[in-house]
């Protein structure tokens, strides 16, 4: 008996190390000084269906498939003697809802193979795991056969992705000869085809401004040098440095891709901390501040730390107060400004709130009055991660799902650390909101809402537009999963951009830029200041995992559900339950006298339980939708149809507008963007702004009068 106790415990041990092996960066026999430390021993549950790997050292290695992670957590449990039961449940907080599904696990177990060298086709597992977000693959440590089989996928992406870029490219060219033709024919006419823009006049002020601040920073920059000492010039730079926002950049745009640089043109700054994500990943988060208000932290201050989310006890007497200056402003008893979050969209980055001058969206509201941090997504232009290099393809193993439930919350818990606040603002668009819709999910990190004060969100990507259904997305939608990672590899998507970027001189990526996203999302610069277009491309695009290009246009996802919150098969009912509603109403309208004559009655909803598949509890922020009109790529106003007809009970809409002449990126780079889209931000901000918060912050410009606003569905501030 006791020998047969010792042989279970020495194959329990032999499986554990195999399953260890199999989840950690190196094999237990590698000599990498690198890899000392970096075993697997522990699968953390971030939520219920995002286990990552914890290593020896206390290191982190990107999300592994749920069953992967439940064995690895028994496996050890047993090692160790302890109670598996028990400790499951402690280790495992999905394991009730794994076992009542059973899906995932028999799926998976049926096609992938558990022997760590297996090969990289083996080790994806099935796709049918969740309908919108299915299971990632899992790339175990580094092997010959895998290194072979991985400059494969290489070899082959860079020839094919390179093919289909240059498909791109051409289309892009043919399609703009016609453009070209009309625009010779006008001029030859001797009239002006730049005239016929929206706001051609207001271009040409905004030009001439441009052009004459150019000249006097050069003049100013010549006596600077010629003669410091001068009384005039000491008396003129002394004028200068009592304005409010004085620039200490200037002169004509060399267009280069620094979020600083563009902020000290308007008299602002910007510092860049780093954020370790709970599976690894160190990603950069902005800072936009006025100098004269605000001292910068050390490089020590805003390097990242461990990868703690949400801690318990934030330390609240660390606020940016700590670094403040004494201000000039009527309130400067409320040194403190509330802080809001920035978030972009799909292939961009931070700077994209940042390239048109003052109208840019995060040095408006950074002069308005808050405290404005800008988040970039995992990777972006320096990919990072604490323990994988970027040629292993677990470095590239994410999608939207890890970007909501990873990187968000790691961002907003880092703000409110560094700000001393419990909740802030946030803003998104596209992408972001994207992920901020995946977050706040009541199945995944729906504690995130109570650090939010109000959820702004741009041209909010969660209903699939009709862009979706042109040919070259098409193509990528109808191909298999396994043909998409041989024409796109399994690493970054389409890297060559990211060298045009490096290489190509700005105007020329700006033009070229511009020319092909037009052909791809079939938006245009019509409402743009184009003079500013070649540097807005200066900040895009940056690296993103094919795997995340995959959930976006691959056959199982987005491309294919078209919808984050509900299954294709869900949304149909939900259209054919509108179409029933409107019809009743319409007949009810047209009746209504002989239904009450004949003493009947209707119900106010024709299908009382039409929050029955409700994507968000009672913990979700208010929302704000800023709804493109005219936008191809995602259909806003279906969001709002959802909201409005109570499929999303817990959600309050506290501001909604449909800007219908406005295409994707106009609600960021439109030259009336202010006007119609920033005001109203700024004001949604302050109103949102919880009491016991605001009496510590200093009131945003214009926003004197705003009210707080009271939230119909909840008790207290």
């Amino acid at each position: 008996m006791a020998k047969e106790i010792a042989e279970a415990k020495t194959s329990t041990a032999i499986k554990f190390t195999h399953q260890s092996e199999k989840l950690s960066l190196q094999a237990h026999d590698a000599k990498d000084e690198d890899s000392r430390g970096a075993l697997a021993v522990e699968a953390r549950f971030i939520t219920p269906q995002d286990p990552v790997i914890e290593t020896e050292n206390g290191a982190r290695l990107p999300a592994v498939p749920l069953k992967e992670a439940l064995e690895l957590n028994r496996l050890r449990d047993q090692v160790k003697g302890q109670s598996s039961k028990s400790n499951h449940q402690r280790h495992d907080p999905a394991r009730l809802k794994h076992e009542e599904t059973g899906e995932a696990s028999s799926q998976a177990e049926s096609t992938q193979s558990t022997r760590p060298d297996a090969s990289l086709r083996n080790a994806i597992p099935p796709s049918r795991t969740n309908p919108l977000f299915p299971e990632l693959p899992l790339y175990g440590p580094p092997s010959v056969l895998r290194d072979i089989q991985c400059i494969g996928f290489r070899v082959s992406s860079a020839i094919l992705s390179l093919a289909f870029l240059g498909v791109i490219v051409l289309g892009s060219a043919f399609t703009s000869i016609p453009l070209m033709f009309q625009h010779i024919g006008i001029r030859l006419a001797f009239r002006n085809p730049d005239a016929r823009r929206p706001f051609y006049e207001e271009e040409r002020r905004r030009q001439h401004i441009r052009d004459e601040e150019a000249r006097e920073w050069k003049i100013k920059r010549r006596r600077k040098r010629s003669s410091n000492a001068e009384d005039g010039n000491e008396e003129e730079e002394a004028g200068q440095r009592d304005e409010e926002f004085e620039p200490t950049e200037g002169g004509p745009d060399p267009l280069v891709c620094d979020l600083g640089y563009y902020a000290r043109r308007v008299g602002l700054d910007a510092e860049s901390y780093e954020v370790m994500t709970e599976d690894g990943f160190i990603i950069q988060l902005d800072h936009v501040y006025n100098p004269k208000e605000y001292r910068p932290a050390s490089p020590s201050q805003r390097a990242h730390g461990a990868p703690v989310v949400f801690p318990k006890a934030f330390d609240h007497d660390r606020s940016n107060d700590s670094r403040a200056t004494s201000s000039s402003s009527t309130n400067s008893s409320r040194t403190c400004k509330y802080p809001i979050l920035l978030i972009h969209g799909l292939l961009q980055s931070s700077g994209a709130y940042c390239a048109n001058d003052d109208s840019s969206l995060a040095f408006y509201l950074c002069k308005s009055g808050y405290d404005v941090w800008l988040g970039n997504n995992r990777c972006g232009f320096n990919p990072q991660h604490q323990l994988l290099k970027t040629t292993d393809p677990r470095m590239w193993n994410w999608n939207i799902r890890q970007m909501g439930v990873m990187d968000l919350p790691a961002l907003v818990s880092r703000v409110l650390f560094e700000t001393g606040f419990s909740k802030l603002g946030l803003i998104c668009h596209s992408q972001g909101t994207t992920a901020t819709f995946v977050a706040l999910a009541k199945e995944q990190r729906p504690d995130l809402g109570e650090k939010l004060s109000v959820f702004c969100a741009l041209a909010p990507a969660v209903y699939a537009g009709p862009l979706i259904g042109k040919m070259y997305l098409k193509f990528m939608r109808i191909i298999s999963p396994g043909m998409f990672r041989i024409m796109f590899g399994i690493h970054s998507f389409i890297p060559f951009m990211m060298t045009m970027h490096s290489f190509l001189p700005g105007r020329l990526y700006g033009a070229l830029g511009y020319r092909v996203f037009s052909f791809l999302f079939n938006w245009t610069d019509d409402r743009w200041d184009q003079g500013l277009r070649n540097r807005m491309f200066q900040f895009a695009p940056v690296y993103v995992s094919a795997e995340s290009m995959r959930w976006w246009l691959g056959r199982e996802c987005f491309a294919s559900q078209k919808c984050i919150l509900a299954t294709r098969e869900e949304g149909e009912i939900e259209d054919e339950e509108d179409e029933e509603e409107d019809d009743y109403y319409a007949h009810s309208t047209e009746h209504s006298t002989e239904r009450m004559l004949d003493g009947q009655s209707h119900p106010d909803q024709p299908h009382p339980d039409r929050g029955r598949k409700a994507w968000f509890d009672e913990r979700v922020p208010p929302f704000a939708l800023w709804v493109a009109g005219s936008d191809e790529l995602v259909e806003g106003r279906r969001l709002l149809r959802r909201f409005e007809r109570g499929r999303e009970p817990h959600v309050r809409v506290v501001h909604s507008k449909i800007i219908e002449e406005y295409e994707h990126l106009d609600v960021l780079w439109a030259i009336d963007s202010v006007e119609k889209v920033a005001n109203e931000v700024r004001e949604v901000l302050w109103k949102t702004v919880p009491e016991n918060l605001r009496v510590r912050c200093r009131v945003p410009k214009q926003c004197e009068g705003v009210g707080v606003w009271e939230d119909p569905g909840r008790k207290g501030p």
